[in-house]
């Protein structure tokens, strides 16, 4: 099972899966990577756990 969204290549600082999501929708890849790192915060929303499913869901960068 594929999500339909790429990772980064160019846009990358572990994964490239904020940076892709970014891409994909036109969104500044710094404010989204804030932004998750302030939902990750919260308690109610395992951000690592979250962002490792991802990376192994999302597509490859061409």
């Amino acid at each position: 099972m594929h999500i339909p969204v790429k990772r980064s290549r160019t846009n990358q600082v572990i994964g490239g899966v904020i940076g892709g999501f970014c891409e994909k929708y036109g969104w500044d890849p710094a404010i989204g990577r804030v932004l998750y790192v302030v939902v990750s915060l919260t308690p109610a929303f395992p951000g690592i756990i979250v962002y490792l499913i991802l990376w192994l869901l999302m597509e490859q960068p061409d």
